[in-house]
């Protein structure tokens, strides 16, 4: 009797096994990790050096402005006692005037910055996105993520194909050049 259970139980096991072993190569699964590949590819790198200058060259005009605007309080500041009242509530008036221009010019330098950014970080996001497709229609991948933006908190290392990601971006883009 015992033997006539333990013989399909073992069966059972056996196939279990089997079919998880099957499916384990059919079910690949990849990850690439955007900000590293923002970081060490071609594009990446580029992409920060031309970001950093225009927000170099914004920050440049911003403080030119303001030093204009301390040159006009300190001018004001020394010049406060001779000028007559109507005159120096016209200063007073410039002077505000220029500092609602300053913050004005502040959200707009940011505004154009966050669009800037937002423009180059869609057009990589774009190219990766269609090297991350052509690997994993070529390497038979069933589902390659995005670690941060899928949520991932721990992924083995064997799944991770940024490097593979990166080294291919770096060739198209070597070729768009």
């Amino acid at each position: 009797m015992k033997k006539s259970i333990l013989v399909p139980a073992v069966l059972m096991i056996a196939a279990i096994f089997s079919c998880s072993a099957f499916a384990a190569d059919a079910n690949k699964i990849g990850m690439i990790n955007f900000e590293k590949i923002l970081k060490e590819s071609s594009a990446g790198k580029v992409t920060q050096k031309e970001l950093q200058a225009k927000l170099d060259e914004l920050k440049e005009k911003l403080q030119a402005e303001e030093k204009k605007i301390q040159d006009m309080k300190v001018a004001l500041d020394r010049e406060a006692l001779v000028l007559s009242a109507e005159k120096k509530l016209e200063r007073q008036r410039e002077l505000r005037d220029r500092v609602d221009d300053l913050k004005k010019m502040n959200a707009d330098y940011t505004q154009e910055m966050q669009m800037l950014q937002n423009k180059k970080m869609n057009e990589m996001q774009k190219d990766v996105f269609d090297i991350a497709n052509k690997i994993g229609t070529q390497k038979g991948y069933l589902l390659i993520i995005e670690r941060k933006g899928a949520g991932v908190i721990f992924a083995a290392d064997k799944v991770d194909i940024t490097d593979e990601v990166i080294k291919e971006y770096n060739a198209v883009y070597a070729e768009k050049k």
